[in-house]
């Protein structure tokens, strides 16, 4: 029995699918089956699985006869499932490397409960990735395992599928499964949290949730987005057989009329002709569903009240305004940070224009706090030539960690500026800003990170001269003691 059985559903994701499936199957991890669901794919996703199976036997290939949709592929890969805890993964995701074992160590560490949410990523075709927004939510802080009830605050996160280990026990014991249709994961990952006696958190990113272009299937024009309804409809009969779960009943309702809204408001989502109608029943759900004196947050309070009465041209109509708004708002923030940036580099070149002064301005992996060689010749100016006065470049949140006697500087201001200007020492082991401008006069002192090879600083020491920059040969000869707090590598945020 294996600990973990991950289940990829594929339909036409042939683009996606190998480094899916790579991302599992090279899992540091490696006590997996990987069952593998070909929906009846028009394209190569089944030959891309079979040839998977073909050379690693922990991959389990299921062909399904005719396309169920992802619910009930999703479903014919749990009749497979053998693991003691069940991974769903979309096939144009990945897990992130080493994701498995992080799992597996704080499911052990928290006493094998029913769910494990972990985090995840959005990753962009331009290689952005950007974490969850509400990651505070998957702290490890505080006692665990624990039930809904102690953090709601998890409901905040992201109602998806694939975030989250399932103790297999658990998933059979409360008969759970995916229905048919679009919004699949709602009526999947509320119950299951609120039927849980253990959950966990892991607070890491585990998958990475690709933003494609275009082929999201939520990002389809098409009347299956009237499903959405049935999906809370099921909810709500989860909670009503179970009179414990009453409770909740506030909670899912904000979280539908929200959902509801959001659908509305989409403009690729509802065909033509169809806002209205979907407007009426979101209003019929309002009503069935509402429990008077339930509390609205302010921020939400004007989209719960076009839901209630249903008042489909007023939400068109604000919406539009409110659209207006938001981008006049952006465009306005985007004249002024170009108007402020046009200022700053005014300032900076008047200040080239005045004599340098005795001074030492010091900088550590682009932003960040007191470290490495830099830190080292910062302590070492101040002990053995207190007459020169240094300043630290670090962004706000890394203050705290720069010696009192050493001047703070926020990158990008005008005191940024007028140091960089004006000081006859600039130290860094990464790069300047690339706008700064060399003054003859100055000694600029590369330190790089790390400990580079002596042969390396020898052939190279010549080169850096001859471009005004002095790098150091040795991370032990940037400090005077010889030690420093520097990782081998470093990549800019």
């Amino acid at each position: 029995m294996p600990r973990f059985s991950v289940i990829v559903p594929a339909y036409k994701v042939q683009a996606y699918l190998h480094e899916c499936l790579e991302s599992v199957l090279s899992q540091s991890y490696p006590d997996l089956e990987l069952i593998a669901v070909d929906d009846c794919s028009p394209d190569a996703c089944g030959a891309i699985i079979d040839e998977f199976a073909a050379r690693d036997a922990r991959v389990r290939a299921v062909h399904l006869p005719e396309n169920q949709g992802l619910g009930r592929a999703r479903n014919a890969g749990l009749e497979e499932a053998t693991g003691d805890y069940l991974v769903f993964l979309d096939s144009d995701d990945t897990l992130t490397p080493d994701a498995l074992r992080a799992i597996a160590d704080r499911i052990k560490e928290t006493g094998e409960p029913d769910v494990l949410v972990f985090d995840y990523a959005r990753t962009f075709w331009s290689g952005e990735a950007r974490r969850n927004k509400v990651a505070a939510q998957l702290t490890e802080q505080g006692p665990a395992p624990f039930r809904l009830e102690d953090r709601p605050g998890l409901l905040r996160v992201i109602m998806v599928a694939w975030n989250k280990a399932y103790r297999r026990e658990f998933v059979e014991r409360e008969g759970f499964a995916f229905p048919p249709g679009y919004y699949e994961d709602t009526p999947w990952t509320y119950p299951v949290l609120m039927a849980a006696e253990t959950i966990a958190t892991l607070d890491r990113v585990c998958v990475h949730y690709r933003q494609r272009r275009q082929g999201n299937i939520l990002g389809t024009t098409s009347r299956k987005h009237f499903d959405v309804f049935e999906q809370y409809d099921r909810v709500f009969e989860f909670v009503a057989a179970r009179p414990e779960l009453a409770v909740w009943r506030p909670v899912l309702f904000r979280r539908m009329v929200d959902h509801l809204a959001t659908v509305f408001t989409k403009p690729d989502r509802l065909p033509r002709g169809t806002r209205a109608e979907f407007l009426r029943k979101a209003r019929a759900h309002y009503r069935r569903y509402r429990i008077p004196g339930t509390p609205v947050p302010p921020r939400t309070r004007l989209r719960h009240t076009l839901v209630h009465f249903g008042v489909h041209r007023t939400f068109r109509a604000l919406q539009a305004a409110m659209s207006w708004r938001r981008r006049t708002v952006k465009l306005a923030a985007k004249a002024l940070r170009a108007l402020r940036a046009a200022a700053l580099q005014f300032h900076y070149r008047l200040q080239l224009r005045l004599p340098l002064r005795n001074r030492a301005v010091f900088a550590a992996y682009w932003g960040r706090g007191h470290s490495c060689n830099p830190g080292a010749l910062e302590t070492a100016f101040r002990t053995h030539a207190p007459h020169i006065r240094t300043a630290w470049i670090a962004r706000p949140e890394h203050h705290h960690t720069i010696p009192a006697a050493t001047r703070r500087l926020r990158p990008n201001t005008a005191a940024y500026w007028t140091a960089l200007a004006r000081s006859k020492y600039l130290v860094n082991n990464v790069n300047f800003d690339r706008r700064l401008v060399k003054r003859p006069g100055q000694v600029m002192i590369q330190t790089q990170h790390g400990t580079p090879s002596s042969t390396w600083a020898s052939t190279s020491r010549n080169a850096r001269q001859r471009h005004g920059t002095w790098t150091s040969p040795s991370s032990s000869g940037a400090s005077t003691s010889g030690t420093t707090s520097c990782p081998p590598t470093a990549t800019p945020p």
